[in-house]
């Protein structure tokens, strides 16, 4: 495996994560600082940007791991 892949992809599994966190389920991101999320809303400011960004960072860790298994040496 290509060091560099595999450091890219560890990059952004850590990045990904830390978003995926950062979205407490059910309450988004306003009730991590005290919002009231009882009622049913669309995402709107940071909290959309955030999911946006986690939909960026799976889509880039699905690109990382398929070039890593499109450059793994082949077993002989």
């Amino acid at each position: 495996m290509n060091p560099l892949l595999a450091l890219g992809q560890i990059l952004v599994s850590i990045a990904l994560i830390v978003a995926i966190l950062l979205q407490a389920r059910g309450t988004g991101l306003s009730g991590t600082f005290g919002g009231d999320s009882a009622v049913y809303r669309s995402r709107r400011g940071v909290e959309r940007r955030l999911w946006q960004f986690t939909i960026v960072l799976l889509v880039l860790f699905v690109i990382f791991s398929l070039a890593s298994f499109a450059f793994a040496p082949a077993a002989g």
